[in-house]
C-alpha cells in the first residue's frame, strides 16, 4: 500500500493571526495534550473552471464545529463571520494553481482543569489536495466497534473519537485494505473510519442515519440534495452488515474523500459498472467545480 506523506505548509492561523507553520504550538501540559480535548472540522476548497475558487459548505462546517464544542463544554466565541474570515485568510496565503485545498479548523483546549475555566485556541492549518478524482478502493469490515452515543458520541467530531478509527486503519493495512467499516453495538453499519457509507440497492441510495453511529455528515447532506435533483431516491435507515455485501453499488463519501467507489469489501467483489454512483459523482463534481449551481449547496467564492 502507498505510504502517506505529510505536508508542512508555510503558514498556520492561530486565533485569527497568520503565523509561520513551526510557530503553531501547544504546551505539553495543556488539556488538548493531556486529555485529547479538541474538536475539529475539515473544509474543502475547489478551483472552478472559470478560474475562481470556492469553499464548499463553510457555514455548515462552522455550525457543526459549534455543536462539537458545545457537547464537550468547550467555549467557542468566534462568530460565523470571524470564522469565515480566518478560513479565507489562510486559504489565500496557501493557494497554488495546481491544487485544491483542505482546511482543518481545530479548537485545542489550552487552559482549564476537568471542565473548569476552560479556554481553547482556534488553530487552522491547510493542505494541498490534488484535483484528480480518486480511484476505487478496497474496504474491510473491522473488528473494532463504533462508540455509542452515551459513551463518546459520534456527533462530536473530536480527535478522541478517531482512536478506534486509527486502530481499524492499522487492522486494515494488515489486510491490504485502504479503508475500514465500523459496525455499531447492534452489529449494523455505522460508517467508515473517515467517511460515510453510501450504497445502491434497486436504484435507490441508502445510508445509515446518525442514530446508527454515523457522524452527521455534511457531504451526505449535499449528496441528498444532488440525488433529489437527479430524481434518485435517497433513504437514511439502518443498514445490516450483509446488506452492505449484497449492494449493487457502494462508495464512501466525505469532505476529503468526496465520493470514492468501492471495488471490494473483504472477499466480496463489486461490479465495476456503477451507473447510479457515476452519475451522482459527475454531478457533485460539476457543482463543486462551478460548472453548474444548485440552490441547496452553499459555496463561498473568494474574491482576488
Amino acid at each position: 500500500m502507498k505510504k502517506t506523506s505529510l505536508q508542512a505548509p508555510a503558514f498556520a492561523l492561530v486565533n485569527g493571526e497568520l503565523v509561520p507553520w513551526e510557530d503553531a504550538r501547544l504546551h505539553v501540559s495543556c488539556e488538548a495534550v493531556n486529555r485529547g480535548l479538541s474538536v475539529f472540522e475539515g473544509i474543502k476548497g475547489y478551483w472552478h473552471l472559470d478560474g475562481s475558487f470556492g469553499i464548499l459548505a463553510l457555514p455548515q462546517h462552522y455550525y457543526r464545529l459549534c455543536q462539537s464544542a458545545r457537547l464537550l463544554h468547550i467555549p467557542f466565541p468566534w462568530t460565523l463571520e470571524e470564522f469565515e474570515s480566518c478560513v479565507v485568510t489562510l486559504t489565500k496565503s496557501l493557494l497554488t494553481p495546481e491544487n485544491d485545498l483542505w482546511i482543518r479548523a481545530t479548537l485545542f483546549v489550552v487552559e482549564g482543569h476537568w471542565g473548569e475555566n476552560t479556554r481553547a485556541d482556534l488553530i487552522m492549518t491547510a493542505y494541498q489536495s490534488g484535483k484528480q478524482l480518486q480511484s476505487s478502493i478496497k474496504l474491510g469490515i473491522s473488528a473494532w466497534q463504533r462508540s455509542s452515543d452515551n459513551a463518546l458520541s459520534y456527533r462530536i467530531k473530536s480527535a478522541a473519537n478517531y482512536q478506534v478509527a486509527r486502530l481499524a486503519r492499522i487492522e486494515g493495512r494488515a489486510r491490504q485494505c485502504e479503508e475500514m467499516i465500523l459496525l455499531n453495538q447492534w452489529g449494523r453499519v455505522a460508517e467508515a473510519t473517515g467517511a460515510a457509507v453510501l450504497i445502491v440497492r434497486n436504484g435507490a441510495l441508502l445510508t445509515p442515519s446518525s442514530a446508527e453511529g454515523a457522524l452527521e455528515s455534511i457531504t451526505i447532506d449535499i449528496i441528498e440534495v444532488v440525488a433529489n435533483s437527479l430524481g434518485v431516491k435517497f433513504v437514511r435507515r439502518p443498514v445490516d452488515r450483509t446488506e452492505l455485501l449484497v449492494a449493487d453499488e457502494l462508495c464512501i463519501c466525505g469532505t476529503l474523500a468526496e465520493l470514492i467507489p468501492v471495488e471490494k469489501v473483504d472477499e466480496y467483489m463489486f461490479d465495476s459498472n456503477r451507473p447510479v454512483l457515476e452519475t451522482l459523482r459527475d454531478k457533485f463534481n460539476d457543482i463543486v467545480r462551478g460548472v453548474c449551481e444548485d440552490d441547496g449547496v452553499h459555496i463561498t467564492k473568494l474574491a482576488f
